[in-house]
């Protein structure tokens, strides 16, 4: 049921929904990216054990996630929306865990008080206080608008809130954290602490402006079916059953497997393999300007074959991009930059139209069940994001350990040489299996969807008349 009195769906909702993506980046790209950097070099820990401690975390989120989305199903409708309030409630939370995770000051410790404290710390912020601002977030894309084109416009801008975050992470983190000594590029970790104290004060103001800027305009639930919704067991039992979702949750495990795996990778890369931290700062430039192509191209191709079909073939095309670098294995890193570039372009387009995919499944889902239940169906959809983040997290940790990296091996020739192994090849990989799930497996290609909207919008006309 839509709100007549609100301001028509616009800029503002644009530019808030970018910032919120942006908010969730500025630690969860921290996090992703530099994690296993910083507790590896700075406070020694090995490798395995950073791994062991995010995979640790995705269990956890298996219940958290699940209930901050039935949390958000059953919440009530304020002034501000159903989503709304959770963002403004956990914001400070959020940040300032993120914060604590990264004290270099900790540093001569003994490991056990390390591996406690990183344990403690990094669940405390992935697990309770970003799920608690994610799942909201996410699910309020569907309260936004029920337009398919405005919901499209709000994966765009969120793709590139998230660009804009990991660019400036991504790029920002090389330049101001490394120092150059007898020759090699070594992280600083009081720096590395400082730029994480930054990076949680733009997240802050990043929500708020979401908060501030986004308006909801549609009930998910009408008021006379909220007797109607299912409990949690029905949920899964319905999840099970649902081809759409299912599909999408093992497309989204394998391409954060693959993406986070060449993002945690060029953290050693640059260093070890080529020698040169600084040229990560311009590898982060040159995937942006992908990413920029990719979303000028990706609306008009969505609408002309299909989010699914567009994606399918991206994620073939970045595959491909990572397969020869493996097999090429250049010595010059801009050569290495440009191919990446290339894989960064196919992967973009993904990105650009992935978020609008799961308010596809969210429709799917409310056809098939004959309820709405926008948070329930994003949580167990964030819940396979994370477990994608986990396993990409466990993976590298235990190849850089199978390889033998440690601070005193990390520019053995040998280590260095399977650094590269690992940060093409393992995308390659997954990029290619990506894209063959969303061609054979998804359902929901484009006459489905066109049909599927056709349904809702006449449901929609039944219950406004209704009313």
């Amino acid at each position: 049921m839509s709100n007549k009195k609100t301001s028509p769906f616009g800029i503002k909702d644009k530019l808030g929904y970018l910032f919120g993506d942006l908010g969730n980046d500025f630690t969860f790209i921290l996090s992703s990216s530099f994690l296993m950097k910083f507790y590896t070099d700075v406070m020694g820990v090995s490798a395995a054990v950073v791994g062991t401690a995010m995979m640790t975390a995705r269990f956890i989120d298996a219940f958290t996630d699940v209930a901050m989305g039935r949390i958000c199903d059953k919440s009530r409708y304020t002034a501000a929306g159903k989503f709304k309030p959770w963002i403004l409630r956990l914001a400070l939370p959020v940040t300032v865990s993120s914060f604590l995770i990264y004290q270099s000051s900790l540093a001569s410790m003994p490991g056990l008080v390390k591996i406690i404290y990183l344990f403690v710390t990094y669940i405390l912020w992935g697990s309770f206080f970003y799920t608690g601002v994610n799942i909201p977030y996410g699910s309020m894309a569907s309260a936004i608008s029920p337009e398919p084109g405005d919901r499209q416009s709000l994966s765009t801008y969120r793709t590139m809130g998230g660009m804009i975050g990991g660019a400036v992470v991504t790029g920002g983190v090389p330049l101001l954290v490394y120092e150059s000594r007898n020759g090699k590029d070594v992280m600083i970790g009081s720096r590395f602490t400082a730029v994480a104290g930054v990076f949680s004060l733009l997240a802050l103001v990043s929500y708020l402006l979401c908060y501030f800027l986004v308006t909801e305009r549609v009930r998910a639930v009408p008021p006379e079916a909220k007797q109607k919704s299912n409990n949690a067991f029905v949920m899964i039992k319905n999840a099970v059953g649902n081809k759409a979702l299912i599909s999408i949750i093992v497309a989204s495990v394998i391409m954060l497997l693959s993406q986070l795996t060449m993002q945690q990778m060029i953290n050693y890369v640059f260093p070890n393999f080529y020698g040169d931290a600084s040229m990560q700062s311009v590898a982060t430039i040159t995937m942006s300007l992908g990413m920029v192509v990719a979303a000028v191209v990706a609306k008009p191709l969505a609408a002309r074959f299909g989010k699914a079909e567009i994606s399918a073939a991206s994620n073939i095309f970045a595959g491909i991009g990572s397969l020869l670098l493996f097999f090429l294995r250049p010595e010059s890193v801009w050569v290495y930059i440009g191919f990446q570039t290339v894989s960064w372009i196919g992967l973009g387009v993904f990105s650009m139209v992935s978020w609008a995919l799961i308010t596809d499944v969210i429709d799917y889902s409310e056809i098939r069940n004959g309820i709405r239940e926008d948070g329930s169906v994003y949580a167990l959809y964030s819940f396979a994001r994370k477990l994608g983040q986990a396993a990409s997290s466990g993976l590298s940790g235990a190849l850089l350990t199978f390889i033998g990296y440690s601070e005193q091996t990390a520019f053995d020739s040998e280590v260095v040489n399977g650094i590269f192994n690992i940060s093409t090849l393992v995308p390659a990989i997954g990029f290619i299996l990506l894209g063959l799930v969303l061609w054979f497996w998804y359902p929901l290609h484009k006459k489905q969807v066109q049909e599927n909207i056709r349904v809702l919008k006449e449901k929609r006309g039944e219950n406004s008349e209704q009313e």
